[in-house]
């Protein structure tokens, strides 16, 4: 944390905290009673709550997407750089939430929340949720702030998947999609590391079959290794290139297998760190999430059909050396919504970080982002 907050700082934040006591059925079919959504909000809602922005999360993402906890905060939230006053979601002019999905494992009802019924952890036995489910409680929040229509619902990742379901299922109530390093559904690659990220999960001797927290343990290196290989694929040969190429820890080869080079230390820390703040049965359910995303299954496989209805203007970005979610799967949902007569907006941005670009400051990817929002804003002014 800088000594001084930075004028394009939301500042000092705290999360908020909605209790539902109505239950929600998810689409497994399963029902979850009660449960708890935990929120942040920057900026100020307007008189005809018109100016309400909806931040979706990533895999690993949460509520805390800008600004800062205490002055002894190490960093902001994780997407500080495009939400602020005079940034591209400029909190002067925008009311901007963010929740952390159900399923979540940083206050959000999950799978370290308590079961009301057994008293104990849920643990596995949380239900599997979808995106669909998380536009269903984004939703319910949003009714509890008294938000009827979202000006703009933005993601990246998942969290742009989330945003396009926002504009499908419930196209009434947003003005505006921003789609954002995402694709229309999970290649079988994708799918196939999702699955190993798991397999190391359920493989380590501390998971338990999801029910370490009796055993007072934590699956550290599953959900390290899961990490590992997540981190690989959103970044770019390029960006490893260029962030550590062949370059060794200490000058010399040991003839080991110790850690020797600095890419293999760099992940290294990744996992230890990832391992102690996020939970293992979280991750599982995210993957899956992530695997089950398809809209267009609900439309005979028919994705313009399937953004038929939407009514909400969209922007689309991709960026060029994002091989995770590569520019093609962006094109893919850009083509059907030509198809569908639907007003969007496209741009492939040239990067060299991979699919972590969506999270970084990048000018021309700013600069795109701070145009289209200016736009968004100038329409909430003049209604």
């Amino acid at each position: 944390m800088p000594d001084s907050i930075p004028a394009d700082s939301v500042g000092l934040v705290s999360p908020q905290t909605l209790h539902i006591d109505t239950p929600i059925t998810l689409e497994s079919g399963r029902t979850l009673p009660v449960y708890d959504l935990v929120y942040e909000t920057y900026g100020e809602l307007n008189q005809d709550a018109s100016n309400a922005i909806l931040i979706c999360h990533a895999l690993s993402g949460d509520h805390h997407v800008a600004g800062y906890y205490t002055m002894e905060d190490k960093k902001p939230g994780w997407w500080d750089n495009v939400i602020g006053p005079g940034k591209a979601i400029d909190t002067n002019h925008f009311f901007v939430v963010c929740l952390n999905n159900l399923g979540g494992c940083k206050g959000s009802t999950g799978p370290i929340s308590i079961n009301p019924e057994t008293k104990v952890p849920y643990g596995p036995d949380f239900p599997i949720v979808t995106v669909n489910d998380w536009v269903k409680s984004q939703a319910i929040l949003a009714d509890n702030l008294n938000i009827e229509h979202w000006a703009a619902v933005i993601g990246g990742s998942l969290g742009g998947m989330q945003a396009m379901q926002w504009a499908i299922s419930l196209p009434d109530r947003l003005r505006h999609v921003l789609i954002i390093a995402a694709a229309p559904k999970l290649s079988a690659q994708n799918i196939a590391f999702n699955e190993v990220a798991r397999t190391a999960i359920k493989a380590d001797p501390d998971f338990h079959e999801g029910f370490y927290a009796s055993h007072d343990t934590v699956p550290r290196k599953g959900l390290g290794l899961a990490r590992m290989l997540g981190h690989i694929t959103y970044l770019s040969d390029e960006a490893m290139h260029e962030k550590f190429g062949r370059e060794l820890r200490h000058g010399s080869i040991n003839y080991g297998f110790d850690v020797e080079f600095q890419i293999e230390s760099y992940l290294r820390y990744q996992s230890e760190t990832f391992a102690e703040k996020f939970d293992a049965n979280t991750y599982l359910l995210m993957t899956k999430a992530l695997d089950y995303f398809d809209p267009a299954s609900a439309f005979d496989n028919n994705l313009t059909k399937a953004v038929a209805e939407i009514k909400a203007k969209c922007l689309v970005l991709s960026f060029t050396t994002d091989w995770r979610f590569a520019p093609e799967r962006s094109q893919e949902i850009v083509h059907a919504l030509l198809a569908a007569n639907k007003e969007v907006t496209y741009a492939e941005i040239e990067a060299t970080q991979g699919h972590d670009a969506f999270l970084l400051a990048i000018p021309r990817y700013h600069e795109l982002f701070s145009a289209y929002m200016k736009k968004v804003a100038a329409e909430v002014a003049v209604q």
